[in-house]
Protein backbone atom coordinates (compact mmCIF):
# COMPACT_ATOMS: atom_id res chain seq x y z
CA UNK A 1 0.00 0.00 0.00
CA UNK A 2 2.91 2.44 0.91
CA UNK A 3 4.54 2.16 -2.36
CA UNK A 4 1.21 2.31 -4.30
CA UNK A 5 0.85 5.79 -2.29
CA UNK A 6 4.84 6.75 -3.04
CA UNK A 7 3.77 6.14 -6.80
CA UNK A 8 -0.07 8.46 -6.69
CA UNK A 9 2.52 11.08 -4.87
CA UNK A 10 5.14 11.38 -7.76
CA UNK A 11 2.80 10.98 -10.30
CA UNK A 12 0.82 14.21 -9.19
CA UNK A 13 4.23 15.86 -8.61
CA UNK A 14 5.11 15.28 -12.25
CA UNK A 15 2.06 16.62 -13.00
CA UNK A 16 2.07 20.28 -11.04
CA UNK A 17 5.71 20.44 -12.61
CA UNK A 18 4.55 20.03 -16.24
CA UNK A 19 1.79 22.19 -15.43
CA UNK A 20 3.89 25.03 -13.79
CA UNK A 21 5.80 26.71 -16.61
CA UNK A 22 8.34 29.85 -16.43
CA UNK A 23 10.46 31.33 -18.66
CA UNK A 24 12.33 34.50 -19.61
CA UNK A 25 11.56 35.08 -23.71
CA UNK A 26 12.59 37.93 -26.19
CA UNK A 27 10.92 40.28 -27.42
CA UNK A 28 9.44 38.93 -30.74
CA UNK A 29 8.19 35.76 -28.33
CA UNK A 30 6.74 38.29 -25.44
CA UNK A 31 4.70 40.38 -28.45
CA UNK A 32 3.41 37.44 -29.80
CA UNK A 33 2.10 36.26 -26.56
CA UNK A 34 0.62 39.33 -25.82
CA UNK A 35 -1.56 39.08 -28.81
CA UNK A 36 -2.89 35.70 -27.26
CA UNK A 37 -6.82 36.01 -25.63
CA UNK A 38 -6.56 35.01 -22.77
CA UNK A 39 -3.27 36.56 -20.92
CA UNK A 40 -2.60 38.91 -18.10
CA UNK A 41 0.16 41.77 -18.60
CA UNK A 42 1.93 42.70 -15.40
CA UNK A 43 3.93 46.08 -14.85
CA UNK A 44 6.33 45.00 -11.67
CA UNK A 45 7.62 49.10 -11.36
CA UNK A 46 6.47 51.40 -9.19
CA UNK A 47 3.78 53.67 -10.26
CA UNK A 48 5.58 56.51 -11.01
CA UNK A 49 7.89 54.35 -13.48
CA UNK A 50 4.73 53.07 -14.83
CA UNK A 51 2.94 56.96 -15.40
CA UNK A 52 6.01 57.77 -17.46
CA UNK A 53 5.42 54.80 -19.94
CA UNK A 54 4.18 51.36 -19.90
CA UNK A 55 2.73 48.36 -22.43
CA UNK A 56 -0.74 48.58 -23.46
CA UNK A 57 -3.47 47.28 -21.24
CA UNK A 58 -0.84 46.38 -18.32
CA UNK A 59 -1.82 45.96 -15.37
CA UNK A 60 0.80 47.44 -12.47
CA UNK A 61 2.15 45.89 -9.08
CA UNK A 62 5.08 46.93 -7.45
CA UNK A 63 7.67 44.54 -6.71
CA UNK A 64 9.69 46.27 -4.31
CA UNK A 65 6.45 46.75 -2.02
CA UNK A 66 5.41 43.33 -0.95
CA UNK A 67 2.92 44.31 0.96
CA UNK A 68 1.37 46.03 -1.94
CA UNK A 69 2.71 43.78 -4.24
CA UNK A 70 0.79 40.52 -2.68
CA UNK A 71 -2.47 41.93 -2.37
CA UNK A 72 -2.43 43.37 -5.90
CA UNK A 73 -1.37 39.45 -7.10
CA UNK A 74 -4.31 37.89 -4.93
CA UNK A 75 -6.49 39.45 -7.61
CA UNK A 76 -4.79 37.89 -10.71
CA UNK A 77 -5.97 34.14 -11.98
CA UNK A 78 -3.64 31.51 -11.61
CA UNK A 79 -4.68 29.29 -14.17
CA UNK A 80 -4.64 32.24 -16.78
CA UNK A 81 -0.37 32.95 -18.04
CA UNK A 82 1.19 35.91 -16.91
CA UNK A 83 3.44 38.34 -18.88
CA UNK A 84 5.27 40.31 -16.15
CA UNK A 85 8.15 42.89 -17.30
CA UNK A 86 9.90 45.92 -15.30
CA UNK A 87 12.63 47.90 -16.94
CA UNK A 88 15.80 45.33 -17.16
CA UNK A 89 13.85 42.42 -17.06
CA UNK A 90 15.60 41.67 -12.99
CA UNK A 91 12.85 42.92 -10.73
CA UNK A 92 9.94 41.12 -13.21
CA UNK A 93 12.13 37.82 -12.78
CA UNK A 94 11.97 37.85 -9.11
CA UNK A 95 8.39 38.39 -9.19
CA UNK A 96 8.24 35.89 -11.63
CA UNK A 97 9.88 33.04 -9.34
CA UNK A 98 7.68 34.39 -6.04
CA UNK A 99 4.59 33.92 -8.35
CA UNK A 100 5.36 30.33 -9.37
CA UNK A 101 6.03 29.35 -5.60
CA UNK A 102 2.47 30.87 -4.98
CA UNK A 103 0.71 28.96 -7.65
CA UNK A 104 0.53 30.56 -10.77
CA UNK A 105 0.74 27.98 -13.44
CA UNK A 106 2.20 30.02 -16.56
CA UNK A 107 4.57 32.92 -16.13
CA UNK A 108 6.64 34.86 -18.67
CA UNK A 109 9.32 37.47 -18.36
CA UNK A 110 10.59 39.67 -20.42
CA UNK A 111 14.60 39.09 -21.39
CA UNK A 112 16.12 42.99 -20.94
CA UNK A 113 12.27 44.39 -19.56
CA UNK A 114 11.57 47.41 -21.15
CA UNK A 115 15.19 48.48 -22.17
CA UNK A 116 14.85 45.93 -24.92
CA UNK A 117 11.42 46.69 -25.82
CA UNK A 118 12.45 50.29 -26.53
CA UNK A 119 15.73 49.35 -28.31
CA UNK A 120 14.01 46.63 -30.87
CA UNK A 121 11.56 50.23 -31.66
CA UNK A 122 8.15 48.39 -30.05
CA UNK A 123 5.50 51.23 -29.11
CA UNK A 124 4.42 52.12 -25.31
CA UNK A 125 1.39 54.26 -24.59
CA UNK A 126 3.37 57.23 -22.73
CA UNK A 127 1.33 59.53 -20.51
CA UNK A 128 1.11 63.58 -20.72
CA UNK A 129 1.32 65.44 -17.42
CA UNK A 130 -2.40 64.94 -16.60
CA UNK A 131 -4.65 67.51 -15.08
CA UNK A 132 -5.21 66.80 -11.31
CA UNK A 133 -9.04 67.03 -9.73
CA UNK A 134 -8.92 69.50 -7.61
CA UNK A 135 -10.44 70.01 -4.13
CA UNK A 136 -13.10 72.36 -4.40
CA UNK A 137 -14.63 70.81 -7.55
CA UNK A 138 -14.45 67.39 -5.36
CA UNK A 139 -15.84 69.42 -2.63
CA UNK A 140 -18.72 70.97 -5.03
CA UNK A 141 -19.61 67.27 -6.39
CA UNK A 142 -20.45 65.75 -3.63
CA UNK A 143 -22.48 68.67 -1.48
CA UNK A 144 -25.99 67.29 -2.56
CA UNK A 145 -27.71 63.82 -3.16
CA UNK A 146 -25.95 60.48 -2.98
CA UNK A 147 -22.44 60.39 -3.89
CA UNK A 148 -19.87 56.93 -4.25
CA UNK A 149 -16.43 57.94 -4.51
CA UNK A 150 -14.64 55.31 -6.52
CA UNK A 151 -11.19 55.70 -5.63
CA UNK A 152 -9.14 52.98 -8.17
CA UNK A 153 -6.84 53.61 -11.42
CA UNK A 154 -7.18 51.50 -14.53
CA UNK A 155 -3.41 49.66 -13.46
CA UNK A 156 -4.89 48.34 -10.18
CA UNK A 157 -5.94 44.53 -10.04
CA UNK A 158 -8.56 44.85 -7.65
CA UNK A 159 -10.00 47.83 -9.58
CA UNK A 160 -10.39 46.26 -12.56
CA UNK A 161 -11.86 43.62 -10.28
CA UNK A 162 -15.06 45.77 -8.64
CA UNK A 163 -15.53 46.82 -12.47
CA UNK A 164 -18.58 45.12 -13.08
CA UNK A 165 -19.62 45.76 -9.50
CA UNK A 166 -19.60 49.21 -9.89
CA UNK A 167 -21.50 48.56 -13.58
CA UNK A 168 -24.16 46.50 -11.93
CA UNK A 169 -24.78 48.81 -8.95
CA UNK A 170 -25.25 51.89 -11.92
CA UNK A 171 -27.75 49.83 -13.77
CA UNK A 172 -29.98 48.43 -10.96
CA UNK A 173 -30.00 51.97 -8.60
CA UNK A 174 -29.43 54.81 -11.62
CA UNK A 175 -30.10 58.04 -10.66
CA UNK A 176 -30.46 57.36 -6.86
CA UNK A 177 -26.65 58.13 -6.72
CA UNK A 178 -23.47 59.34 -8.86
CA UNK A 179 -20.69 57.48 -9.14
CA UNK A 180 -17.08 59.69 -8.87
CA UNK A 181 -14.19 59.01 -9.94
CA UNK A 182 -10.55 59.39 -8.53
CA UNK A 183 -7.63 58.56 -9.98
CA UNK A 184 -5.25 57.05 -7.39
CA UNK A 185 -2.34 57.51 -9.64
CA UNK A 186 -3.14 60.77 -10.67
CA UNK A 187 -5.05 62.68 -8.36
CA UNK A 188 -2.28 62.93 -5.65
CA UNK A 189 -3.55 66.36 -4.06
CA UNK A 190 -6.93 63.89 -3.32
CA UNK A 191 -5.52 61.08 -2.04
CA UNK A 192 -3.78 63.41 0.28
CA UNK A 193 -6.96 65.16 1.07
CA UNK A 194 -9.50 62.07 1.41
CA UNK A 195 -6.66 60.39 3.42
CA UNK A 196 -6.66 57.34 1.21
CA UNK A 197 -4.10 54.62 1.73
CA UNK A 198 -4.55 52.01 -0.72
CA UNK A 199 -6.65 51.04 -4.12
CA UNK A 200 -9.05 50.60 -4.56
CA UNK A 201 -11.09 53.06 -1.69
CA UNK A 202 -15.20 53.69 -1.48
CA UNK A 203 -17.01 56.47 0.49
CA UNK A 204 -20.06 57.11 0.34
CA UNK A 205 -20.92 60.95 1.01
CA UNK A 206 -24.51 62.21 1.71
CA UNK A 207 -25.18 65.79 1.02
CA UNK A 208 -21.95 66.48 1.62
CA UNK A 209 -20.78 64.25 4.28
CA UNK A 210 -19.01 61.17 4.83
CA UNK A 211 -21.24 58.50 5.92
CA UNK A 212 -19.65 55.65 5.00
CA UNK A 213 -15.90 54.41 3.74
CA UNK A 214 -14.17 50.98 2.72
CA UNK A 215 -10.98 50.00 1.49
CA UNK A 216 -10.71 47.19 -0.64
CA UNK A 217 -12.63 44.34 -2.75
CA UNK A 218 -15.96 44.92 -1.41
CA UNK A 219 -19.13 43.12 -2.31
CA UNK A 220 -22.10 44.17 -4.29
CA UNK A 221 -24.97 44.00 -0.85
CA UNK A 222 -22.37 45.76 1.05
CA UNK A 223 -22.04 48.75 -1.62
CA UNK A 224 -25.39 48.73 -2.66
CA UNK A 225 -26.39 48.81 1.73
CA UNK A 226 -24.18 51.70 1.95
CA UNK A 227 -25.54 53.79 -0.86
CA UNK A 228 -28.92 53.32 -0.01
CA UNK A 229 -28.90 54.06 3.62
Amino acid sequence: MKSIFFILVNICFCAVSLLAQTSTIGVADFEQKMSMPSIQLLDVRTAGEYKVAHLQKSLQADWLDQKQFADRIQHLDKKIPVLLYCASGIRSGEAMKWMNAEGFTVLANLKGGLTAWKLAGKPLVSVNEPVQMLVKDFNAKVSAGTVLVDIGAEWCPPCKKMEPVLQQLQKELGAAFTLLKVDGGIDIEMMKYLQSQGLPTFIVYKNGKETWRKQGIVSYELLKAAVIK
